[in-house]
């Protein structure tokens, strides 16, 4: 048999809503003809995507890397019959966080000015590659290393690290501060920013307890209400400003590399074009 969108579109909308009965209810189709479109697929790709043993349906490990590929390839169909992209091309541009910081406004202004007809959208998504992976956008700007594969990298400049604290705690008295003054609490990780994690400290002197998040937001409350400290890159105390979480220099800590990130192979002809005025706007530090 030959597999269609149809089944690339059925398969995403069970790992979106985990279920088969809303996924049938978004698409409109009955539960039985969306249970034959997904076993379809498997039996076509030889391996289960969906682990169904469990109340709530979980996408088995080929599943989540298959989930990818899907989206990607249903994206680039969205956009290849969009008719306002044939006569606009725009350039998607996703963060999770930060942008380019200090260096994003500037960006923005250059290339509208320099590239009038290829808009440059830029797209906040909660995801650890922004969107790339998935085909939402066309490069990304990361910070950290970056190992995933099929994606291209290019090293635009480096961050130091900043302490982010509640700002009527001790340590917010403190001019600067330590790794290992973080340890004496939690210490809140934003698994979307992927950019902290326990290797930051030594394996003798690591927090003893973390708290996760999912996004920027949820880790800026979490900090400000008082339930750990965390600890993030300069670009942030510019960027997410917060009346309850006070920013402290972190000098001890390496800093972080912020890079431009897109996918190997054909992409955006613009591409190139953005690399270069990234790296001509982040060089004047």
């Amino acid at each position: 048999m030959s597999i269609e969108l149809r089944h690339l579109r059925c398969f995403l909308a069970i790992a979106e809503e985990s279920s088969v009965t809303r996924a049938a209810a978004r698409l409109h189709l009955t539960q039985p003809a969306v249970s034959r479109t997904l076993a379809a697929l498997e039996k076509h790709l030889g391996t289960r995507l969906v682990d169904r043993s469990t109340h709530h349906l979980a996408l088995t490990a080929q599943g989540h890397v298959f989930r990818d590929k899907a989206a990607a390839a249903v994206a680039a169909f969205d956009e290849a019959l969009d008719p306002a992209r044939l006569r606009h091309w725009p350039l998607r541009l996703g963060y999770a966080w930060s942008a380019l910081g200090p260096y994003t406004t500037p960006l923005l202004r250059r290339w509208e000015q320099e590239h009038p007809d290829t808009p440059l959208e830029l797209l906040r998504i909660d995801d650890r590659t922004a969107g790339l992976t998935r085909g939402e956008v066309d490069a990304a700007v990361l910070r950290g290393p970056v190992d995933t594969p099929g994606l291209v990298t290019e090293l635009l400049f480096t961050e130091p690290r900043i302490a982010a604290v509640t700002s009527d705690g001790p340590l917010a008295a403190r001019a600067t501060l330590t790794l290992a003054d973080l340890t004496a609490g939690p210490v809140i990780l934003n698994t979307v920013s992927g950019l902290t994690t326990l290797d930051l400290w030594p394996p003798s002197a690591r927090p003893a307890t973390t708290l996760t998040v999912g996004n920027t937001d949820d880790w800026l409350t979490a900090i400000a209400a008082g339930r750990g400290t965390g600890v993030s890159v300069s670009s942030t105390a510019a960027m997410h400003p917060h009346p309850g979480v006070a920013y402290r220099p972190l000098p001890d800590a390496p800093p972080a590399q912020v890079v431009l990130a897109w996918r190997a192979g054909a992409g955006h002809p613009g591409i190139g074009q953005l690399g270069a005025l990234a790296r001509e706007v982040t060089a004047h530090q």
